[in-house]
């Protein structure tokens, strides 16, 4: 989802477009989580934790699809207008994980903040992701 907009974004801003189409009306919210606090919350499962029950590793924070073509359209530098096709889909309404066990089991919480993950995204996809 971040990727095919960032994409998006950059397509348009180098080819001048005027807008951007996403898909459904910009309503659902989704969490993220950066790979790098993915996978120092992994290590840290399998080095402090030894239960059976699943444990779900996640930012705590959820964002609109709205909020999120907002940012990454600041990110990329695509000053065009964002318009949301409802023809299409939305999608799950909500997407957001519980994530107090690893919090209270092993002490794990995401560090990195959303917008720095963003930009962290963005800086990569320009860098590496396009080619």
């Amino acid at each position: 989802m971040i990727p095919s907009m960032i994409r998006k974004m950059v397509e348009a801003r180098d080819a001048g477009a005027q807008q951007v189409v996403l898909w459904g009306d910009g309503s659902p919210t989704r969490e993220f989580l950066f790979v790098e606090d993915c996978a120092r919350g992994i290590v840290d499962a399998a080095e402090r934790f030894d239960g059976a029950e699943p444990v779900n590793l996640g930012s705590g924070m959820e964002i609109g699809m709205r909020d999120l073509a907002a940012l990454i359209a600041r990110r990329t530098g695509f000053a065009g207008e964002i318009v949301w096709d409802s023809t299409k889909p939305n999608g799950q309404p909500r997407r957001m994980l519980d994530v107090s066990r690893a919090r209270e089991e092993f002490g794990w919480r995401a560090s990195v903040p959303f917008d720095e993950g963003i930009a962290r995204t963005v800086a990569w996809w320009l860098a590496e992701g396009s080619q």
